[in-house]
């Protein structure tokens, strides 16, 4: 695998108790194109080299994935912006910015009149575990300039 390849990956992603936290097992595959950070880069890194068949148990520090939690990234918004059956601490809800962007959020706080939501990633400041094989792993394609140059001449 090198900058470029587009690669086909299962994985299963754990916490530090050992509770899988995503998996794709028996569903399609994470395709990606290596080297173009389209997967976290702790993981990305550590599959260099590798090849279809191939597999390996990572573990990405927060750094090298979503990075430490944030205290002050917070919002408080009107309890009446939240539907009443999500208003649970913990709950993961989407929420959307004015440009009609999704992002994830957790409940903090439920207060009288305000919800506290946390903007962190989910698995942020967390350690991630990952078991990935590699199911296939196309070379790069050919660059587009090489791709319309005339072959050179054979040599007499």
């Amino acid at each position: 695998m090198e900058t470029g390849s587009n690669v086909q990956l299962e994985y299963t992603l754990k916490d530090e108790a050992g509770a899988v936290l995503d998996s794709n097992k028996g569903q399609d595959p994470l395709r990606y194109t290596h080297g173009a950070q389209q997967i976290i880069p702790g993981l990305e890194r550590e599959l260099v080299g590798l090849h279809a068949g191939d597999e390996k148990q990572v573990v990405v520090k927060p750094e090298d994935a979503y990075g430490a939690a944030n205290p002050t990234a917070q919002v408080e918004v009107p309890r009446t912006a939240i539907p009443e059956n999500a208003l649970v601490v913990g709950a993961r809800l989407l929420a959307r910015n004015p440009q009609g962007q999704g992002r994830a959020v957790v409940i903090k706080e439920i207060r009288e009149k305000t919800v506290l939501l946390d903007l962190n990633h989910p698995l942020a400041g967390k350690t991630l575990f990952f078991d990935v094989k590699v199911l296939a792993v196309a070379a790069p394609a050919a660059d587009a300039s090489q791709k319309d140059a005339p072959a050179a001449p054979p040599e007499k």
